[in-house]
């Protein structure tokens, strides 16, 4: 549920407010946007400047600002100023794309191909494989010091594993690449002037409605992007004027989660999870190193629930 909210919010943020939001968070999306962020050809004359991702991100806001200008394409119209001064930075991109391409955003996120459909299946194809490589190697390492039970049974550990790979895999693929597609997406659907730089917030929660597919294991993931959502969302408050810091606020955020965590800790010890945090805060309470989450009999020995 939080997901495609904090989704949103850090998509946007992304692209119109960029010192606000997580380099790391934003080195992940573009190192795996392949067919959305163009890369500088190997042929490319060196002496001439090509634009970087943060240049393509920043004409991506810009582009939202003029409300979704149109193409027109500088190899059927040479004498037609193709470009507003502001945009003149990704003309090396723009300026060779399909002559068949209508938007100018498209002529960003996609020059070689005017088909909107066509970019996204490719994107899938080309992003999918080296996703899986990498949470292929990263489940793997988690899974090693659990090695005896692969021994016991390898076939079931080996199909779990690589059911959660694919599985995470394919919700980041789809999520990334609904980010991106989206946007050509709404401007099918909605007129230029509708929600210009709104659309960013929209194309974000789209992309988080992925998340339905790791509902069951991807609780960290989300609860990360949530924090991060925070934390961009304060930022780009103070950019804005919205609210001013407060002095020592670190502290009070510190202090009120701590309240927040021991009264649900009160209520229902289950529901904070590791059971090294349930014996952390019951040494701070006072209570010694124990979990109340399990139940014990007179003689100190654990219960089993039924």
């Amino acid at each position: 549920m939080l997901f495609p909210i904090a989704t949103g919010q850090l998509l946007h943020a992304f692209v119109m407010d960029p010192d606000c939001f997580p380099v790391s968070y934003g080195n992940f999306i573009l190192k795996r946007s392949p067919e959305y962020i163009q890369q500088r050809p190997a042929d490319y004359p060196s002496h001439l400047a090509f634009p970087s991702t943060l240049d393509i991100v920043d004409s991506l806001a810009s582009i939202s600002k003029l409300k979704w200008p149109a193409f027109i394409s500088p190899i059927l119209f040479p004498k037609t100023k193709a470009l507003p001064p502001s945009l003149s930075r990704i003309a090396p991109i723009s300026d060779p794309a399909h002559p068949a391409i209508k938007r100018l955003s498209c002529a960003v996120l996609h020059p070689q191909d005017p088909s909107c459909l066509r970019t996204w299946i490719t994107y899938y194809i080309r992003a999918f494989p080296p996703m899986a490589k990498f949470f292929a190697l990263i489940y793997t390492a988690f899974a090693l010091p659990r090695y005896r039970a692969f021994l016991d049974s390898p076939l079931t550990s080996i199909n779990t594993l690589a059911a959660r790979v694919l599985r995470t895999s394919f919700f980041l693929t789809s999520a990334i690449g609904t980010a991106w597609s989206s946007i050509c997406l709404l401007q099918h659907l909605l007129p230029h002037h509708v929600l210009p730089t709104g659309r960013w917030f929209l194309s974000g929660f789209l992309a988080g409605m992925w998340a339905f597919l790791e509902r069951g294991a991807g609780r960290s993931n989300f609860l990360y992007s949530a924090r991060a959502s925070l934390d961009s969302f304060w930022k780009v408050g103070r950019k804005r004027g919205w609210w001013r810091g407060i002095r020592n606020g670190d502290v009070l955020v510190f202090v009120a989660s701590l309240m927040v965590v021991n009264v649900v800790y009160e209520k229902d010890p289950k529901a904070v999870t590791g059971g090294v945090v349930r014996k952390t805060l019951g040494m701070l309470r006072g209570d010694g190193w124990v979990d109340r989450s399990v139940k014990r009999d007179g003689a100190g020995q654990v219960v089993k629930e039924e």
